[in-house]
């Protein structure tokens, strides 16, 4: 197969437990993928809408450029990693590594910067080195997970939003000048007075913000309601009893290096955060990594996590297609959410 011949078009296998996938033979060279990909882009945006996310195998991906090619033809306006919260490395070309935390923590199940107000439509994983053992990037249909919930929970979260609260600091958190990619406290400041995040500076120079944002929106484009945050991502009751006890201890309920709620100011139960995990679970497929895989994700419809694993791993990362969260009809409008 040249370069010119795109005929190959995607056929989707569907299994349970896993997400869909497309086999893609016979093409060799990085010109040859960037024309198929562009030749079946109508076909690829339209199984995203449907299934949420797709893994892409067989095609010649294996560095950070070969991930700027491909994501210059899917996500063709990148978006920004805003109020930074985890660790990346920058492969430059607007190619990042995964969350950059030790391979034996599992990451939870979230809708990337669900807490800013513009945030990536689409995420792009590819995978230049497989893990020996684990290492999935899981995925999850919020919409499912949305329909599996309380529906006790699910109207208070409808009715109030979610509040999300950071205590900035460089030893059991990102510190606020890697979190705004500034020196500058008046920048924080203005920042967070335009996007709607409440600012308290401690005694010892420490920042805390709060803000209070939708968990419920609505597709712009499929019109689908969707479970949107980072509710039981960040909050404590998802800790490991061990450390939630000693981070308490230390820095107290309200010094967390974040904590989140349901905009009614009654605190969410252990009961309430599992149940939100059981939901996740529920809708998860994953699909073991190999080199050259693609994992193309809606950021609204769909949420992602990661296994733990062994061996190196290296799983690039893309982020595009930027939202306003205006556009998602939200129930609740983001606001600075208030001391507690």
């Amino acid at each position: 197969m040249t370069h010119t011949d795109t005929t190959q078009a995607p056929h989707w296998e569907i299994a349970e437990g896993r997400p869909a996938l497309t086999r893609i033979d016979g093409i060799d060279t990085m010109a040859a993928a960037t024309d198929w990909l562009r030749a079946h882009l109508r076909q690829l945006r339209s199984a995203l809408a449907e299934h949420g996310a797709l893994f892409l195998r067989g095609l010649p991906v294996a560095t950070s450029e070969d991930v700027a090619l491909v994501r210059d033809v899917l996500l063709p306006t990148p978006t920004p990693y805003r109020e930074k919260a985890t660790p990346r490395s920058d492969f430059g070309n607007g190619v990042a590594s995964s969350t950059d935390l030790p391979a034996h923590q599992s990451i939870r199940m979230h809708n990337e910067n669900s807490y800013t107000l513009t945030f990536p439509g689409r995420l792009l994983f590819a995978c230049l080195t497989a893990p020996a053992e684990g290492g999935a990037t899981p995925v999850a249909d919020c919409r499912k997970v949305l329909a599996q919930l309380p529906a006790d929970l699910v109207e208070r979260v409808r009715a109030t939003g979610w509040t999300l609260t950071r205590n900035y600091s460089e030893y059991v958190s990102l510190d606020w000048r890697t979190a705004f990619a500034t020196e500058d406290p008046e920048a924080v400041a203005a920042y967070c007075a335009q996007n709607h995040i409440a600012v308290e500076w401690q005694e010892d120079g420490r920042l805390r913000t709060r803000q209070l944002r939708p968990g419920i929106v609505v597709h712009p484009e499929t019109g689908e309601e969707s479970w949107f945050n980072h509710l039981a991502f960040w909050n404590e009751w998802s800790l490991d009893p061990v450390i939630r006890e000693a981070l308490t201890d230390e820095f107290g309920s309200d010094g967390l290096p974040f904590n989140t709620g349901v905009g009614d100011g009654i605190p969410l139960t252990e009961d309430d955060v599992a149940s939100i995990h059981r939901a996740y679970e529920a809708a998860t497929v994953r699909e073991p990594w190999q080199r050259g895989d693609l994992l193309l994700v809606d950021n609204i419809s769909t949420s992602h996590g990661r296994d733990p694993f062994s061996g190196d791993r290296k799983i690039a990362v893309a982020m595009g297609e930027p939202v306003d969260l205006l556009d998602c009809r939200p129930g609740v409008l983001p606001a600075a959410a208030p001391s507690v």
